[in-house]
């Protein structure tokens, strides 16, 4: 099983031991706010969410539930997504009552560190909704650049870039 570790966190794939602690996280509408993510209707939706979920198998990549190392508590979700045309994107949501204490930066570095070293890729993208500035300054930190302007479910947003040797130059 694929593990990764920083000076605060732990981090592992999602299992369906998660589906509650994910039902809880999508159904504050503030966590879910710069999303196109719908909440889960039901634990049990959240359930099957997790048992379904396969990007480690077909990708050994995907988000990692991510708790705190010194007692265990669930913090949210971080990590690497494959996508059908071939990007990967580095993603994040941590419970509200988290924020801004450096969890989605630490878990991000652990990420791209991950996806550099282990499995050799050469760029990773991030997206946010244009007024997701908390998110936007967290790729900012990691040393992501502005690529290009889309739309996120019709909503303005913006696609960061990082290659990897722009990440270990930072």
């Amino acid at each position: 099983m694929i593990e990764l570790t920083t000076d605060r966190l732990i981090m592992r794939p999602i299992t369906v031991k998660d589906a509650e602690n994910l039902y809880l996280l999508n159904l504050n509408p503030e966590v879910i706010r710069y999303t196109a993510d719908p909440p889960f209707e039901s634990i049990d939706h959240s359930r099957k969410f997790c048992a379904a979920y396969d990007q480690y198998q077909k990708y050994k990549m995907g988000r990692f539930s991510t708790f705190l190392k010194s007692n265990g508590t669930f913090l949210g979700w971080c990590g690497l997504k494959y996508h059908e045309n071939g990007e990967v994107d580095l993603g994040y949501r941590f419970l509200q009552n988290h924020w801004g204490n450096g969890y989605a930066t630490e878990s991000s570095v652990a990420s791209l560190e991950y996806g550099f070293q282990q499995l050799s890729l050469k760029e990773i993208v991030a997206f946010a909704m244009k007024n997701n500035t908390a998110s936007i300054k967290v790729m900012q930190k990691l040393g992501m650049s502005y690529a290009s302007d889309i739309k996120l479910e019709g909503i303005d947003g913006a696609k960061y870039v990082i290659k990897r040797e722009q990440f270990y130059a930072r």
